[in-house]
This record gives C-alpha cells, structure tokens and sequence, in this order.
C-alpha cells in the first residue's frame, strides 16, 4: 500500500541518504547553511526527524527534547534503513488522516513537514559538504505548495528564515531552499 505522502519520500529519500552517505568523518564540523547546526549536528536532527516521524506517523506523541549522539558505528547504513522504514510508517493510509495527535495539524501536513525537513535539510547537507543534490520534480512541486500553505507560520515559528531572492534562472530546488531562508548560493567560507 501507498500514499501520496509516500510515494513523494520514497522519490525523495534515495537522494538524501546519498548525500548523508557521502558525508566524510572529516566534514563533521563543518559549518551548514543551517546556522545553527554544524555537519554532525544536522545529521543527527536528520536523524531524529526520521526517528520521530516514523512515530508521528503512528499518531503518538514525540518527544523532541529527547537528544543522543546517533553518529556511532554503521551510522550511515543506520540512517538509510531508519529512512525506509520512515516511508513504510507513511504508506499506512491511516498515517496521513485526521490530525496529529501532539502537533495538532492535519497529518497530511506533517508528511509535508517530514517531506520538506528531508529535502530542504539534504540539501543543507550536500552544500556543507560539496556534494550534488536533486529533488524529483513531483517533491518540489508538493513542497512549493506546502510553502504557500504553511511558509508564514514557519516563519513565525522560526523554522523558516525570510525568503531569499535568487537569481533569474535558478533551479526549482534552489527556489524552494530560497523560500525556507536559505541563500541558495551558500559556500561554506575557504
């Protein structure tokens, strides 16, 4: 069984657990386009995202404060499996019904937050670490809309920076990271 919640992270998924396995034990301390987080930091929240959603999914209560160190050995093959039983959680289509218990938004709109925190914080990953990032044009499009439903009070919240302008001809996903605060052109400093 699927949703269309799941059917957009399983399109989604394979590039962000790319990006997270080519993350070398080097680049851990390295800066991100998330200001707040450095390399090792991003990845374990990404880690936890996947953790959490999976029990979101489940409609019971997460508890966010809850923080461990999950970058220990086989971390990369451990992310990647948590990853898919993360999209398995959403194509139960009692996943994506009614509203959250604890987040009291509809469900289908924490898929689209669990969608965008995969996107948008692969690719944070993949410009801290030099690495390519895509996003399937189905994903952007979800998440574009998404934005226009739930990006001012991301904002409020503070999940969301102000929009960043780009340049004419950026890429879909270069608009969607722009949308979320993030300055597409970001470099980590030489």
């Amino acid at each position: 069984m699927s949703t269309k919640t799941s059917e957009l992270l399983a399109g989604t998924a394979p590039a962000t657990v790319a990006v997270v396995r080519g993350v070398a034990d080097d680049q851990l301390d390295l800066p991100t386009p998330c200001l707040e987080f450095r390399v090792r930091d991003l990845l374990n929240h990404l880690f936890d995202v996947v953790v959490n959603f999976q029990t979101l999914a489940r409609r019971e209560a997460v508890d966010w404060a809850a923080k461990e160190d999950r970058l220990t050995a086989g971390w990369r093959d451990r992310f990647a499996v948590e990853v898919e039983r993360t999209v398995e959680a959403w194509s139960d289509p009692a996943a994506v019904e009614g509203e959250s218990a604890g987040m009291g938004l509809p469900q289908a709109t924490v898929g689209d937050m669990l969608l965008t925190d995969l996107t948008v914080h692969g690719w944070d990953l993949a410009r801290a670490t030099g690495q390519p990032m895509a996003a399937p044009p189905d994903a952007l499009t979800a998440l574009h809309g998404f934005l226009d439903r739930m990006g001012t009070m991301g904002q409020q919240t503070g999940a969301f920076g102000p929009p960043v302008k780009v340049a004419s001809g950026a890429t879909e996903l270069d608009r969607l990271v722009a949308r979320t605060g993030r300055d597409p052109r970001w470099a980590p400093a030489v």
